[in-house]
């Protein structure tokens, strides 16, 4: 087995575990894939892993071209602009970091109709950071019925990423939080089944308050040089 399909394995194993302890399902793993080669994406896909989450559109087209014979789940993490919404809406399967009323317009608009609808999560800024993109918590609400009216779009759930408080009982908090929006929201949206809230340094926090998908990048691929 090679060091990245023993991390991947490893990686595995320790997130089954963690939601076992929690009473809680499994999340979804999305390995995130920035600044990575094309060869480590293929690496990782033939160990199994599918999902893949970029920031930036141009860099993960080049790299959709490059692997567009691997059956791979590609998602935007990263904040989008509105320009970008075209290549965005076209070559990704899911988007999830959508904060504005345009950018869902936008998207709809450029989604094909030849293509399935387009995976959407709300991203929110769940403790008000001027330094990150998201909506409200009060907005997310709107947001999700703005998306929920187009046909070629699928609102899936929530995203956040929390402050990185040292207190890890400060970041809970806000997960907690986040995970009480998604079951209000639920009720009016019940086809919402993603909660996207973790990543390689406080997944566990995030899975014992009910993530269904966590993002991890180091942790699989590794230290870049």
């Amino acid at each position: 087995m090679s060091s990245i399909e023993q991390r991947h394995h490893d990686l595995l194993a320790d997130l089954q575990a963690t939601a076992a302890g929690h009473g809680r399902p499994a999340p979804r793993l999305l390995a995130v894939s920035k600044r990575q080669p094309a060869s480590a994406i293929a690496a990782l896909h033939a160990a199994g892993q599918r999902a893949f989450g970029e920031n930036y559109v141009q860099e993960a087209m080049a790299k959709h071209a490059e692997l567009g014979g691997l059956d791979i789940e590609w998602h935007l993490i990263g904040h989008l602009q509105t320009n970008k919404a075209r290549e965005a809406a076209r070559h990704f399967d899911w988007v999830q970091s959508v904060d504005r009323q345009r950018l869902v317009d936008a998207l709809a608009r450029e989604r094909t109709a030849d293509q399935p609808p387009l995976n959407l999560l709300v991203q929110v800024n769940v403790d008000d950071e001027n330094s990150k993109s998201g909506c409200t918590i009060d907005e997310a609400g709107d947001l999700c019925a703005a998306i929920a009216m187009h046909p070629n779009l699928a609102l899936r759930g929530l995203m956040a990423i929390p402050a990185p408080h040292p207190d890890h009982e400060l970041r809970r908090a806000a997960f907690r939080r986040m995970r009480e929006l998604f079951d209000r929201l639920k009720v009016d949206h019940p086809g919402m089944d993603t909660l996207s809230l973790g990543m390689s340094e406080d997944a566990g926090l995030a899975i014992a308050e009910g993530s269904t998908m966590v993002r991890i990048g180091t942790a699989l691929f590794g230290k870049r040089d």
